[in-house]
């Protein structure tokens, strides 16, 4: 098969859209298919065999996050996109509008029927206040915005059932398979963690806590930090390492006590050597839907404790891979304590390796292509309209 990959972020902007994009891609070429990304410039990017730039702004965007941009007729004409079988994308806004019209033109070109696949990685309204929109006018627009889409396309495809429940909620009725994102066990099973104190300045028989992700509003990291705090005050020799940037960074480590290491942005490829140094990975975000960091902490062996959110109760088997708590700082800090006890923390270790192995990239990337051709050999197969 000959797929299209139309998304809105990619390597090397670190965000659980890029990795998982680029991880089914390559999952998917290792099957033998083809698959070609579609993707904004960014500033950092290196060239990469089957990715297709095309224009973007970082004008009132952080660098990491280009925004895309709607391409012109002589850049489409640049684009090798009329014998795609198949078109994937990661979004129902530009992107998603982009691979729509594209998949529209491929069917007329090739006078067959080309099918457009969706996947609903996030929970839009969590995000209304990047778009500077009155919180309710905001949310109607969304919401009425993603149904229209996710009817339009072929495949609905979700990580995780918080996402379908989400669909449901905004007014989707249509059918969804779940597919939840992937993870390179290879990549974890060399990983020693070895160095990583060491870099950092943490001694080597001291509990060490990892958060990783994105350091944004969203994200509820002022309650992490006031739960960290909490549990240093009876395990003083805690340590917390807070991986990633974002806009909130300077006001956390404003508020950050001690203990607290503020890493910064990091390659990819140093995430399996982080994340295996770890006794511990916390999140308080309650708007995860299936984020790729979680996964990735399970694959390295580390346990996840974390608030209740849709992605903690898809991902944690509480008292098996990790615990799950109140998104509070208090119920935080104590199911912290709770997994760092002795006798509580090898048994969570074994449970965390033990649940990655179905996210194993072969494994999913083989059911994504099962599912490209069910629509493939369907009869009267789907041919996208106009929203």
């Amino acid at each position: 098969m000959r797929i299209g990959f139309v998304t809105a972020t990619y390597l090397p902007s670190r965000n659980g859209v890029a990795t998982s994009s680029a991880l089914f891609a390559q999952g998917m070429r290792d099957l033998g298919h083809e698959v070609r990304i579609f993707a904004p410039v960014h500033p950092a990017q290196q060239p990469e065999e089957g990715v297709y730039r095309l224009p973007s702004s970082s004008w009132g965007t952080p660098p990491d996050y280009p925004l895309l941009l709607w391409p012109s007729r002589p850049v489409v004409a640049r684009q090798p996109l009329f014998d795609l079988d198949i078109i994937h994308t990661m979004h129902p806004f530009l992107a998603g509008q982009l691979a729509s019209l594209w998949a529209r033109r491929i069917a007329a070109y090739r006078g067959k029927r080309v099918p457009l696949v969706f996947t609903a990685h996030t929970q839009y309204e969590q995000y209304l206040h990047y778009a500077r929109l009155p919180r309710r006018a905001g949310s109607s627009l969304v919401r009425s915005h993603v149904v229209a889409f996710a009817r339009h396309v072929s495949q609905v495809l979700v990580p995780g059932q918080a996402m379908a429940q989400m669909l449901e909620r905004y007014g989707y009725s249509g059918g969804v398979t779940t597919l939840p994102n992937p993870v390179n066990l290879d990549s974890f099973a060399a990983a020693t963690g070895a160095g990583v104190r060491e870099q950092y300045g943490i001694a080597p028989g001291a509990p060490l806590i990892v958060s990783l992700g994105r350091l944004a509003p969203e994200k509820n990291l002022d309650v992490l930090l006031q739960a960290f705090g909490l549990a240093r005050r009876q395990r003083p020799e805690l340590r917390l390492l807070m991986v990633g940037d974002g806009p909130s960074r300077a006001a956390l480590q404003a508020q950050a006590g001690e203990g607290v290491t503020f890493t910064g942005g990091v390659p990819y490829a140093q995430v399996p050597e982080l994340l295996t140094a770890a006794d511990l990975f916390v999140t308080a975000s309650t708007s995860e839907v299936l984020p790729m960091s979680m996964i990735e902490a399970l694959a390295a062996g580390s346990p996840l404790v974390a608030a209740r959110s849709p992605a903690a109760l898809d991902l944690i088997r509480p008292g098996e891979n990790g615990l799950l708590s109140e998104a509070s700082p208090e119920a935080l800090a104590a199911a912290l304590l709770e997994a760092l006890k002795p006798q509580q923390l090898p048994l969570l270790r074994a449970g965390a390796l033990a649940s990655a192995q179905s996210y194993d990239v072969r494994i999913r990337a083989a059911q994504l292509a099962g599912i490209y051709r069910a629509l493939l050999d369907a009869p009267g197969v789907w041919v996208p309209g106009r929203i």
